[in-house]
């Protein structure tokens, strides 16, 4: 019952963030207790007899992890120049009050008031993300990362924007605000080049949806109800039937 109340958090949580850009689902993975081993299989019956199944009892489920699955969501045009998503493998890099880096898939970047491209917390884009001159009067961000500006002047190149992979995403651990962090289990980070070696191509005025399917997680939602239910029904089934033993008259 505890392992399918967690499942259910799981869901619900996925559930609510199917709006929130960027966002990757959580999926809970299980593993089965204990056993009491009554009779061994293989075990010597004399004569030379083996037993061909042994007999053995489980303790029930626990749940031992929640993994991100990164699929990349619905790709969805916007039409504000600032908007950047990923078509593919790559996280942009987030500069935290800390002075440490975060990642984050959730390209709806803004302009802060000395130019500078920040998410929506406010929290500064790095990665070959120039800052805006106020004159600029466009933006542009190709596939390959290569970023132009727009002035009265003309068009003139202002940097490349780069982005990071890591060997295991699953093991990032997650900050909230949309945000990723390094962590032992993910590796470290590899800094490459939009639609090279494996990255993802940008696509400016897109951002990327959650990748979670609503019907999907509905379905799961009624067999984690389902299976809690049947669990608290075989608790109350041993109960009842321990009570009548506890009854028995000589």
């Amino acid at each position: 019952m505890e392992s399918q109340q967690m499942n259910l958090d799981v869901i619900a949580n996925n559930l609510a963030n199917v709006n929130t850009t960027g966002y990757k689902k959580s999926k809970i993975e299980f593993q089965d207790l204990l056993y009491q081993t009554t009779r061994t299989a293989g075990a010597e019956q004399g004569a030379g007899n083996q037993l061909p199944t042994g007999m053995q009892v489980g303790h029930g489920s626990r749940a031992v992890a929640t993994s991100r699955i990164f699929t990349t969501g619905e790709l969805t045009q916007t039409g504000e120049k600032l908007d950047v998503a990923i078509a593919g493998d790559g996280f942009f890099q987030v500069q935290t009050p800390d002075g440490g880096q975060a990642y984050t898939r959730d390209g709806a970047f803004k302009l802060s008031s000395n130019g500078a491209i920040v998410t929506s917390d406010g929290l500064q884009v790095i990665g070959g993300f120039p800052p805006i001159p106020a004159t600029t009067t466009g933006v542009t961000i190709a596939p390959s990362g290569e970023i132009s500006l727009t002035d009265s002047t003309g068009t003139t190149p202002a940097g490349r924007v780069t982005l990071t992979r890591f060997a295991n995403p699953a093991g990032l651990e997650a900050m909230g605000r949309n945000l990723f962090k390094e962590s032992p289990a993910s590796g470290p980070p590899e800094t490459g080049n939009p639609g090279e070696n494996g990255f993802g191509q940008l696509q400016q005025s897109y951002l990327e949806m959650s990748n979670v399917k609503v019907v999907e997680e509905m379905v799961k939602l009624i067999m984690a109800q389902r299976a809690y239910e049947v669990n608290s029904r075989a608790i109350q089934a041993a109960d009842e039937m321990m009570q009548q033993s506890n009854n028995l008259r000589r």
